[in-house]
């Protein structure tokens, strides 16, 4: 829609609502005169403690206005919200914004001021009465909202559902509770008279004063997971950069990290755990080697049999990959699980010489799944064995090196033909990293 056309729209219906309000008034709208002049200055007082959020001002003045529209008429409502915008005066809007919001401020309130009217609401029964207040106050909210929202989508092109998602289902409990007050100050006022108008000015500043801080404290709620999701992606980009970079340094270990992830999240799976804890421990698996990064090539890449130097710094790999994943936020449960991967149930492995139940059972899952790929993967750093012979060492080692309970859980999965990792191809290697996906999920600091 063009600016010019935008313009006349919104002269046309400025003009039909201030017609309207002229032509629909009535002498005793006005009546008593000290009610409409002090929601006028209710309604003006109310905008010095306005709250602004999402694009959205929203005041207390609102609560004055339904009061207008319900207890005076359309000429006293226009009247009254139209005068709550002086203050706007003072912040230079440009004039299309300014001409959009005393467009909708002379529309909303005639409209609810009509509504008032057509239900009689000043002979209705109480109940009638309290309800027909609320009515009013829900359908001009979302008059108000969807003139603003028009406007916003002609001038910027800023999407309509956009809007409604991010500013107007926010904003709904704080509104529930301004309905709430109109509805009891209104029903008040009707039983006492102007004297109720009195505490009306506490209430109002008090509940503006708690929109506030109960909308600033949603917003900064948000920031804060927006910047905690932002720094996720990045460490797991990071993470994902290295994995990447070892598979070009030495494809064999990355692929065989890839393979041990998909191997133990079906052990895991095997036994009843949640997919939480499956994919607890699949990115375990991806990043049970990444240790290995700081390797030098002559050990990373040996084609020789390693002395005990080198032997002692290939010891050291799953302590430096805990210690670098455990800096992600969220990825401690993930560290640990690394750090014990290459401990044994009889207490001779490493890091720790932890034994038994002592090592976490991911790690207990990680072990066998690392130990078969070792065994059956044909760019291993030994010649490939069957299956059938890797399931007989992985059963001949039970109880001493690997979990027995768990290696009969992952031989029942290779009985059943479910599972294979093919490691001559980039497919599996790039499925299993996904590292994408893990920025939407485990990453995120709720999985911490």
């Amino acid at each position: 829609m063009g600016r010019r056309t935008l313009v006349t729209a919104h002269v046309l219906l400025l003009t039909a609502s201030l017609t309207g309000a002229v032509l629909t008034t009535r002498a005793s709208d006005w009546e008593p005169v000290t009610l409409v002049v002090l929601l006028a200055g209710l309604s003006l007082i109310s905008e010095a403690v306005v709250v602004e959020t999402r694009g959205l001002r929203l005041s207390g003045a609102f609560i004055s206005i339904v009061m207008a529209m319900t207890l005076c008429g359309p000429a006293p409502a226009v009247a009254i919200t139209l005068l709550s915008t002086v203050p706007d005066l003072r912040r230079g809007l440009a004039f299309q914004q300014t001409l959009a919001n005393v467009t909708t401020l002379a529309t909303f309130p005639l409209v609810g001021a009509l509504l008032a009217r057509a239900m009689a609401l000043d002979s209705a029964e109480t109940l009638n009465f309290g309800l027909g207040v609320f009515a009013v106050f829900a359908v001009t909210n979302t008059l108000n909202f969807l003139l603003i929202a028009a406007g916003r989508r002609g001038w910027h092109n800023d999407p309509l559902r956009r809007q409604f998602r991010q500013m107007f289902v926010p904003v709904l409990p704080a509104q529930a509770l301004a309905g709430a007050l109109a509805v009891a100050i209104a029903m008040v006022y009707r039983e006492v008279g102007l004297a109720a108008l009195v505490g009306f000015v506490g209430v109002l500043f008090l509940f503006q004063v708690l929109t506030r801080e109960l909308l600033l404290s949603q917003e900064r709620s948000e920031m804060l997971e927006a910047r905690s999701t932002q720094l996720a992606s990045l460490q797991v980009g990071v993470l994902s950069a290295m994995l990447q970079t070892l598979s070009l340094r030495d494809r064999m270990t990355a692929r065989h990290s890839a393979a041990v992830a998909r191997y133990a999240r079906a052990i895991a799976e095997e036994i009843g755990c949640t997919a939480a804890e499956q994919e607890l421990v699949h990115t375990a698996g991806l990043l049970h080697d990444i240790g290995k990064f700081a390797f030098p090539d002559r050990i990373l890449l040996a084609n020789r049999k390693l002395d005990e130097d080198d032997w002692n710094i290939v010891r050291t790999h799953p302590y430096q990959g805990a210690r670098l994943v455990r800096r992600i936020d969220g990825y401690g449960p993930v560290a640990e699980i690394i750090l014990a991967h290459h401990e044994r149930i009889d207490g001779r492995g490493y890091p720790r010489g932890l034994c038994g139940e002592a090592i976490p059972v991911f790690s207990r899952m990680l072990s066998i799944a690392d130990t078969y790929d070792v065994m059956t993967a044909r760019d291993s750093y030994r010649s490939p064995v069957s299956q059938a012979e890797a399931i007989a060492e992985l059963r001949r080692v039970s109880g001493a090196q690997l979990d027995g309970e768990l290696v009969e859980a992952f031989v029942r999965i290779l009985a059943r033909n479910e599972l294979a990792f093919q490691h001559t191809t980039d497919a599996d290697f790039e499925l299993e990293l996904d590292f994408e996906r893990r920025v939407r999920g485990y990453a995120l600091p709720q999985a911490a």
